[in-house]
């Protein structure tokens, strides 16, 4: 599989590349690779880049969306935090990604059975993961189908909040920045949530 160029990119709509990552994850869930230099990849980048989405992820030693998305050197920006929250330094990277590197989608990734989610559920205090954690507690508030066992040991109540934390960062995405929001509008880009599963694999996109 070769390195995306100007003009490859350039030829991608947001609906494709959608289908591209679907693709490649279902390749990563059946265990068979797009075949790629590394090496090649590595020459061919060297002097730029030409990435088709950017994906904000956890930190989660299990999420790299390069091996979740089975995509190669170039392919992706990959945004990486715990819980996935958004903040002004990654809303920057994302106007980066799409406004001058022409990236044309953007793709909150939550994952099932997060920490940080689950240490918001706790209402954890611990250093500075006690400001991280409370900029997920917005999602908690919105959960309003769990009457019991609010906690990070009710794994549905989890998956609820982590689905709306998701939800929370899209928007906020479209909220906070007029370029990606102008952008999407004028359907340059798109903006979408997914969920990946620790157990299977599998993306599931919202």
């Amino acid at each position: 599989m070769r390195t995306h160029t100007k003009e490859t990119q350039e030829i991608l709509t947001p609906d494709l590349i959608i289908d591209i990552l679907k693709k490649g994850n279902q390749r990563f869930v059946n265990n068979i690779k797009a075949h790629r230099n590394l090496l090649e990849q590595v020459n061919e980048t060297s002097t730029g880049q030409f990435p088709f989405a950017a994906i904000l992820s956890c930190i989660d030693s299990r999420t790299s969306a390069e091996l979740i998305f089975d995509q190669g050197l170039g392919d992706i920006f990959s945004i990486r935090i715990a819980g996935n929250i958004l903040n002004e330094d990654i809303l920057g990277s994302m106007e980066f990604a799409c406004k001058i590197a022409g990236s044309k989608l953007i793709v909150v990734l939550g994952h099932t059975n997060c920490g940080a989610v689950i240490g918001a559920c706790d209402d954890i205090k611990l250093g500075h993961l006690t400001a991280l954690v409370n900029k997920i507690k917005p999602s908690i508030e919105i959960e309003t189908v769990t009457e019991s066992e609010r906690n990070g040991k009710n794994i549905k109540f989890v998956e609820n909040v982590t689905i709306n934390n998701v939800k929370l960062a899209v928007e906020g995405i479209r909220r906070r920045s007029p370029i990606l929001s102008d952008m999407e509008n004028e359907n340059k880009i798109k903006i979408i949530g997914g969920m990946y599963d620790v157990e299977t694999g599998i993306v599931k996109f919202l």
